[in-house]
């Protein structure tokens, strides 16, 4: 089946669910791995894990995993030692697993005294394979959805015009895109925040939070109460106008 792949050490395919997408702070609650080895044989590994913090609605959205199905599962330092012995000699392999599986796992064995070294492993993501192979750009898109080749690329104006031809081609190839622009508006964000530069987000209650440094995750405008000259730093600093205007704001408010 895997054929195509010539291995001279096993393969470890990972795959994580966690908490959130901090690894020094979250937590994973689902591990799989697929490991295919050098003579063609595959094992696989996959627990629950009990993270010994709660799950955001929000990411139990995404996986489906909530607090009361990982209730009774083992916490990640009575499996992390199976998952070392099932990684010996592997090099590492994931989708998007660069900035995201790989680290999660490093940070949770080392936080259990899990003795695991990344030295000599190869790490294979199959994600930045898939971006350098198939360039996510203007061009590319221009050929993919409207058949065409985009002449004077980065000028300004052939860029715009291209660019509404492929939302068009977008809205006409998929039927559940609708054509107002709220909805496409709700499919381009990938977060709620409450600048334009992503210093600060919205959490599901409406909260701002810092996104950055060493009051990321905090309330705003708890750290502006028992930390005031944090207000003073940021506005001394050489952060993007709209973050300070955004800041000045919240401070007024409270």
């Amino acid at each position: 089946m895997f054929d195509n792949l010539k291995l001279s050490n096993p393969l470890a395919v990972l795959d994580l669910e966690t908490t959130g997408t901090d690894y020094a702070r979250d937590r994973i609650v689902e591990i799989a791995l697929v490991v295919l080895y050098p003579d063609g044989s595959v094992k696989e590994w996959n627990d629950l894990v009990n993270p010994g913090i709660s799950i955001p609605k929000a990411s139990s959205d995404i996986h489906g995993i909530t607090d009361e199905m990982v209730r009774n599962c083992p916490p990640f330092r009575e499996i992390g030692p199976k998952y070392v012995n099932a990684l010996e000699n592997c090099d590492l392999c994931g989708f998007n697993s660069n900035r995201f599986d790989f680290p999660f796992l490093v940070e949770e064995f080392l936080r259990n005294d899990c003795v695991f070294s990344t030295e000599g492993r190869r790490f294979i993501d199959v994600q930045r394979i898939y971006h350098k192979m198939e360039p996510r750009n203007l061009q590319a898109a221009y050929r993919f959805y409207c058949n065409k080749e985009l002449t004077n690329a980065h000028s300004a104006l052939a860029d715009a015009r291209a660019t509404m031809e492929v939302l068009n081609s977008q809205i006409v190839r998929y039927t559940e895109l609708r054509s107002d622009a709220q909805q496409l508006h709700n499919i381009s964000k990938d977060g709620d925040f409450v600048d334009i530069g992503r210093n600060m987000y919205f959490d599901q209650d409406g909260t701002e939070k810092f996104n950055f440094g060493k009051h990321k995750g905090k309330s705003v405008r708890e750290i502006f109460k028992s930390e005031p000259q944090y207000y003073e730093w940021i506005m001394r600093s050489d952060f993007p106008l709209d973050f300070k205007q955004k800041i000045k704001s919240i401070k007024e408010k409270i």
